[in-house]
């Protein structure tokens, strides 16, 4: 499968090439994603019946190697309403997959999901990755011809909307994120053909381009571009005029500056330049992120979906989890991600300071004006007041195609001002409160991390070898760790530093769960300071409250018992529980049977509960 790049389509990194030995009599597999789902076998269509089925095999190429979840299958395949037979009717999708596959591929169980080990075969939507990545890397370096080849080639991996016979609920959390990265490779294939000068061959592609994708600004701005070139202004300006009424009509906004840039460019009779790169002023990507797959996949598509209408309403997300659950590393990391669909940029703020005290808005929205190019972004030390910032900051982002990253709120005043406005921003806030600013079903909430992701991320921080040499005590490890990814890093920091110590060395000082939580801090991955901190944020009441819970243990417990424990009445014990759910030191879940809730502590947190001085309660 050879595209005009003159690259076979087959995976782009670690991917074993079959030697022909020992393989499948029946040849080599091509699987294909970016088009209707299939299968062929050396070049004959492999039959597979059902959007069901082509959704098991879907997810499981996506997951690239990666251990797929039976509850993850279960809500691409049904989503929130899967039937009582579900587990079996999934089995019964996984046996007609191996049989009809054969031996080049393996779907192999794995405790509570299955993999599917493909390297063997060619895969699409990895070859496309590959030479996108290739040609966005030469036309950063100014190899304008490479990269048109290899962008060419990539987008030649395509043969139709990506999944197109799937169920929509894998369809609502993938499609978006792959269409806008075919969107992306075709835009810089355009940039690199404009810059070879090629203007007057892609005026008829241009055309047909904008015409099926009318608000896409970015497109119509290179065909102001190439028109301009071409020596053809006028039709220049009816294109130019064309795009500014339907913006105004259906999204009630203004072009933004890649647009008005290349009409301006051209009434000024100057070349249009190169387009600029997005401004991207985020924190590093952690250097071992892992085991949030799907959050990451329903982020990007949250923030990637531009909403259309009369009614289109800023893009905004919320990431929530206990302390140390990971929210700030998965925002980065699907800001990161979807930079380059925002070309005014990517900004983030952080909206505590390192003691845990909130920042005030005023602050923040000076930094974020500052970080914008704003003259004079600090100069609330001045007097600048908080109407004022506000109206700047407005004004500055009017029209933009901006992405704000909020991390840490810790209250719905602390976002006073700082939202963006219309549907071309989006905004990614984290906090351990859900928030009401946010819509609830924009809400990604993080759960501890299983053993399996868990394992891996220590391999990302200490090494394969490492964890593979000890398997029964990285097994305990992982066990006093409770999936809490904070908590992994720093062990596995701890163990990285100490080459010539063994993991089970460690493990035995992690055995003693009065020093638990001090061997699980390590340098500025301080377990104790951030379940500390996290108490700063009750109130007094209920900070006091969480000691005296200690000896109910783990859990579930009621309101009622808690209340026996810490000699409050059963109301009040109930407030501080809600409190404490809130800010994410507590889980809460139904039970039917009783009537009330249940409750239960994460064993990290009830270590913290266990070993912080009690204080006498406020009667």
């Amino acid at each position: 499968m050879l595209n005009s790049a003159g690259v076979a389509c087959r995976p782009a990194e670690g991917a074993a090439e079959p030697d022909g030995s020992g393989s499948d009599a029946s040849g080599a597999l091509e699987f294909r994603l970016l088009g209707p789902v299939s299968v062929t076998r050396a070049g004959t269509p492999v039959p597979l019946s059902g959007a069901k089925i082509h959704t098991v095999l879907a997810v499981l190429l996506l997951a690239r190697g990666a251990l797929v979840a039976d509850s993850r299958l279960s809500a691409a395949l049904w989503g929130d309403a899967p039937p009582p037979t579900s587990n079996s009717q999934i089995y019964t999708y996984v046996s007609r997959l191996r049989k009809r596959l054969g031996k080049c591929v393996q779907i192999l169980r794995k405790g509570p999901g299955y993999v599917l080990d493909a390297r063997a075969a060619e895969v699409d939507l990895f070859s496309f990755e590959q030479l996108d990545r290739l040609g966005r890397q030469a036309l950063e370096e100014d190899r304008h011809e490479e990269a048109g080849r290899l962008l060419g080639g990539a987008l030649d991996c395509w043969s139709g909307q990506a999944l197109e016979n799937v169920t929509e609920h894998l369809l609502r959390f993938e499609r978006p994120r792959l269409e806008f990265l075919r969107a992306q490779a075709l835009e810089r294939r355009i940039e690199a053909d404009l810059s070879l000068g090629r203007h007057r061959l892609l005026v008829p592609e241009l055309l047909s381009l904008v015409a099926r994708y009318p608000m896409d600004e970015n497109l119509r701005a290179h065909l102001i571009t190439a028109l301009h070139r071409s020596d053809r202004q006028a039709e220049a300006v009816q294109i130019y005029s064309e795009g500014r009424r339907i913006l105004d009509e259906q999204l009630g906004v203004v072009p933004g500056q890649q647009l008005s840039g290349a009409y301006l460019r051209m009434l000024r009779g100057e070349q249009a330049d190169t387009p600029r790169r997005p401004l991207v002023l985020l924190p590093a990507r952690a250097a071992a992120f892992t085991g949030r797959t799907a959050e990451a996949a329903r982020l990007r598509s949250l923030l990637l979906r531009r909403p259309s209408g009369p009614g289109a309403r800023l893009r905004a997300a919320l990431v929530t989890g206990m302390p140390g659950s990971g929210k700030t590393a998965l925002a980065v990391e699907v800001a990161h991600g979807c930079a380059e669909a925002f070309p005014d940029g990517v900004v983030q703020a952080d909206l505590q300071d390192a003691d845990g005290t909130a920042r005030p808005p005023v602050a923040v929205l000076a930094e974020i004006l500052a970080a914008l190019g704003e003259a004079g972004g600090t100069a609330h030390t001045a007097g600048h007041g908080l109407s004022e910032l506000v109206r700047r900051y407005r004004s500055r982002i009017a029209g933009s195609r901006l992405l704000v990253v909020l991390d840490d709120a810790s209250s719905e005043g602390q976002l006073t001002g700082l939202l963006p406005a219309g549907p071309d921003s989006a905004l990614l806030v984290t906090s351990r409160l859900r928030l009401a600013t946010v819509p609830a079903v924009h809400t990604v909430s993080l759960g501890p991390l299983g053993d399996e992701d868990a394992v891996t991320l220590l391999a990302e921080t200490v090494g394969a070898d490492r964890i593979r040499a000890e398997p029964a005590a990285v097994r305990d490890l992982v066990r006093y760790c409770a999936g809490l990814p904070l908590a992994l890093r720093s062990a596995g920091a701890r163990i990285a530093a100490r080459p010539h110590r063994t993991v089970a060395r460690f493990v035995a000082q992690l055995a003693e769960p009065r020093t638990r939580l001090a061997a699980l801090s390590y340098g500025n991955l301080d377990l104790t300071r951030t379940l500390g901190r996290a108490l700063t944020r009750l109130s007094p009441a209920t900070a006091a409250v969480l000691p005296w819970l200690a000896p109910v243990g783990p859990g579930p417990f009621t309101a009622r018992l808690a209340g026996e424990v810490s000699g409050l009445a059963e109301a009040e014990a109930e407030r501080a529980l809600e409190e404490l759910v809130d800010a994410g030191l507590l889980f809460a879940e139904p039970d039917s049977a009783l009537g009330e809730d249940r409750y239960r502590f994460h064993p990290l947190v009830l270590l913290h509960a266990d070993t912080t001085p009690r204080r006498e309660l406020p009667r």
